[in-house]
Formats: structure tokens, sequence, C-alpha cells
């Protein structure tokens, strides 16, 4: 946990939520690993905070699946295997192919104009190989069909589920083969979308996810025989 650091807090949130959410971040970007002690006094020295929205923030995270407790053990980093991640993607397949489908229906001229250039600034990132911006405009392309669909509980069970494979989208985003279909797949879903074609952007949709989902197997797979 040597990758934390003291946080710059924010005067207008509470302090647990504050701590939360860097703890949160931290496990999300793999600062902190799968398997990992989280340790509340090492923690709280760290961040510059006491223990107490320390115990709070671990809390919150096992309810949200990213920390597991065990009995006379402590808190640990959730570590998934590749059936967690398997049965997740499954979900959120089908809940991504409803969230197109809705957006078909329901999305604005403006949120139309949004697509678009969050698909073009894809490309453009994919050309200069940048990483980070691949999954920055990845997360804000999903996230403008998500908000098209009208529909806040169905955007916050994609959320959640988006967080706990978000190490394992970071792997698939880095290889350019994968990086540069999704550009592809981001048009025919758009394309489906502005058409308002329900049918054919759920269908896109669903196949986005499931050709993710296929290139996790095939890359454990490889990982095995090597």
């Amino acid at each position: 946990m040597d990758n934390l650091t003291k946080l710059n807090l924010d005067e207008y949130k509470p302090l647990r939520d504050v701590v939360f959410e860097n703890l949160r971040e931290a496990i999300l970007e793999g600062k902190v690993s799968p398997g990992q002690r989280l340790m509340e006094v090492q923690l709280a020295e760290q961040l510059g905070v006491s223990r107490t929205p320390v115990r709070e923030a671990i809390r919150k995270l096992e309810l949200e699946g990213l920390v597991v407790m065990l009995p006379r053990k402590g808190a640990y980093v959730a570590n998934m295997s590749l059936k967690d991640i398997i049965d997740v993607l499954e979900i959120r397949a089908s809940l991504e192919g409803l969230s197109a489908s809705l957006a078909a229906e329901r999305i604005s001229e403006d949120d139309i104009k949004k697509l678009e250039q969050i698909a073009g600034d894809f490309k453009k990132s994919t050309s200069d190989s940048d990483v980070e911006a691949l999954l920055k405009m990845d997360v804000e392309f999903h996230e403008c069909i998500f908000k098209a669909t009208n529909n806040k509980k169905l955007h916050q069970l994609i959320n959640s589920l988006w967080e706990q494979v978000y190490r394992f989208r970071v792997t698939y985003i880095s290889d350019y083969d994968s990086s540069v279909n999704i550009i592809k797949e981001h048009e025919l879903i758009l394309d489906a979308i502005k058409k308002g074609d329900s049918e054919l952007a759920k269908r896109y949709a669903t196949e986005h996810i499931e050709k993710a989902e296929q290139f996790i197997i095939d890359r454990a797979m490889n990982n095995k025989e090597n």
C-alpha cells in the first residue's frame, strides 16, 4: 500500500466519503492488489486521517464487493476468479443490450452529438496508443448511453458491475487489436441508436460485451498453457 498518499481533503464532502473514494479508486486502478490486506492503522497513517473514516470506508467497500471480511483475519481486497469475471460480464451483456435498446427509443439529439464526439475521440486515442484516454472515452461512451435510458436504477446497477471488472477492462483496452475492434463496435451501436432501431442497438451492445468476455477467456487459456 505504499502507492497511497495523504489525502487532499475536500471541505464540501464528509471525510468518510473522501477516504472511501480514494480507497475505491486505488483498488480499481490496481494500486492496492487483489488479496492484499487492508490494515486500518496503516491506511489511516498513509492517508493522514483517523481510523474511524477508514473503518467506515472499508465497510462501504465490502458492500460494493470490492473488499471481503474474513473472520479473525480482517479486511482484504476481493480477488475475482475467471468464473466471477465471466458471471459479471454475462449480466453486463444483457444489461448493456437493454440500455442500448432503451437509448434508441429515448435519446436526445444533444446526446447523439455527444456520442459521435466521444466515438471520434476514442478513435484518435487509439491512433495515439493512449490507454488512459481510451479508458476515459470508453467509460464516457457507455455512460452517455446509460443516461439516455432515463432509468437511474438500471444506470446504477450497470455501474456497480463495471467497477467489479475495471482491472480487466484495462487489459482488454490495452490490447491494440481489441481497441481497434472497439471503434467499429461503438460505431455500430451508435448507428443503430441514431436510427432508433432498438433491436439492432440491443444486439450490437450485447455482442460488444460478449467479445470482451471471449477475449478474457482466451487470455486466461493462453496463460494456463504457458
